[in-house]
């Protein structure tokens, strides 16, 4: 089986993400729900560049890959901000990339429910892994086939960012 190719970035390719995205935004925002761990970063420099004060973050965890429910499997929200805190706001959703597209899209959707109005944004797209065909994200810096790995996961350790990305089926 081929590897999926890896994009290392440098904090320069960062602000180039960054000042790719700032333009696009069509009006303010008046809340941030941070996706974590992937968003914290993108959502802290967006966040000051916006001047967005109204923060939050939202932690999804999907059950580990199963045979009977692959990546079709409901999410757990361990941390999600309570309903009141996102009413009637307009609130950019922040993670690093748009892969299956399971995570930000459930966020979103609860956002929805709690009476706000959604946008999401990512530094990195990837269609041909999204599980949504029809959808993607409001806003994103890049298009990409690559695992990327961004600036702030080389300090976890080489072996852990080059290791393959790709969940292996149990046996």
């Amino acid at each position: 089986m081929d590897q999926m190719r890896r994009e290392l970035l440098t904090w320069d390719d960062v602000d180039a993400l960054i000042d790719h995205l700032i333009p696009q935004f069509d009006g303010g925002f008046d809340a941030m729900v941070i996706v974590t761990r992937g968003g914290i970063v993108p959502g802290g420099i967006l966040a000051e560049a916006m001047d967005i004060t109204h923060i939050l973050t939202a932690a999804v965890d999907f059950p580990a890959q199963m045979k009977e429910t692959g990546l079709y499997a409901w999410p757990r929200f361990i941390q999600f901000p309570e309903d009141e805190l996102l009413r009637d706001r307009r609130t950019l959703i922040v993670d690093d990339v748009w892969g299956s597209g399971r995570t930000i899209t459930s966020v979103k959707n609860r956002v929805v429910a709690a009476g706000g109005y959604p946008f999401s944004c990512v530094f990195h797209f990837n269609p041909y892994r999204s599980l949504f065909s029809d959808a993607k994200p409001n806003y994103y810096a890049a298009i990409t086939d690559a695992y990327i790995i961004y600036p702030w996961e080389i300090d976890r350790g080489i072996d852990r960012v080059l290791m393959d990305p790709t969940p292996k089926p149990s046996s």
